[in-house]
């Protein structure tokens, strides 16, 4: 089974979140489908252009899917060190998260591992790095990819669990409605939430 990895936020935000969802192609496209079939929108899905409602209906939607997912999140660590180049930071960040919730999502699924990250984030150079990273995970015979979101829904799903992850971190009036939304796939463990531990350096390997 595919997992989809997204990202939200960073370090000029304070937070960074990463969504890695498993789910098939076919499930994904048929959430993204009946969304646009209720709501009438058109485009690509993104956490950040929906409201409340439109989210909630994208959670129940998956509630009709097998699918998992591992969520990482980074509060503390997202400060760098002094004289530390900001960009440098985030994408270690990025990388430290990506590491994380895909060595949690491999666990016990075999030689059978397809990941697919957004192609969005970063430069060419930088991604190529951190999907070498991150093959070392699935080898070795899994498969890593990179792919622009608005033609992958199993990205997109990705993105709307990510920024709600992002929107349930940060104080604001909506936290707590982000926190209802996501209480029952936690409580059930379909979601497995990962909070980054420490402070992620930066590596030179990673500039573009």
């Amino acid at each position: 089974m595919p997992i989809y990895c997204d990202e939200s936020g960073g370090v000029g935000r304070g937070v960074m979140t990463l969504a890695a969802v498993s789910i098939e192609a076919a499930a994904a496209d048929s959430v993204i489908a009946e969304f646009r079939r209720l709501t009438g929108l058109t485009g690509e899905l993104k956490g950040s252009r929906i409201d409340l409602t439109e989210r909630a209906l994208v959670f129940k939607l998956l509630e009709q899917q097998r699918w998992t997912a591992s969520v990482g999140i980074a509060i503390s660590a997202l400060k760098p060190d002094p004289g530390e180049d900001r960009g440098d930071h985030d994408i270690a960040i990025y990388a430290k998260l990506l590491n994380e919730v895909i060595g949690r999502m491999v666990i016990g699924v075999g030689d059978c591992a397809q990941v697919v990250i957004d192609d969005g984030r970063y430069g060419p150079a930088t991604l190529a790095l951190v999907r070498h990273d991150v093959a070392k995970l699935v080898e070795p015979f899994g498969l890593v990819r990179l792919e622009l979101s608005h033609r992958a829904a199993g990205l997109q799903l990705a993105d709307v669990i990510a920024n709600t992850f992002f929107n349930r971190a940060l104080v604001s009036a909506r936290q707590s409605k982000m926190a209802a939304i996501v209480a029952p796939f936690l409580k059930s463990g379909r979601i497995d939430l990962r909070v980054l531990a420490g402070d992620a350096q930066s590596n030179d390997e990673y500039r573009e």
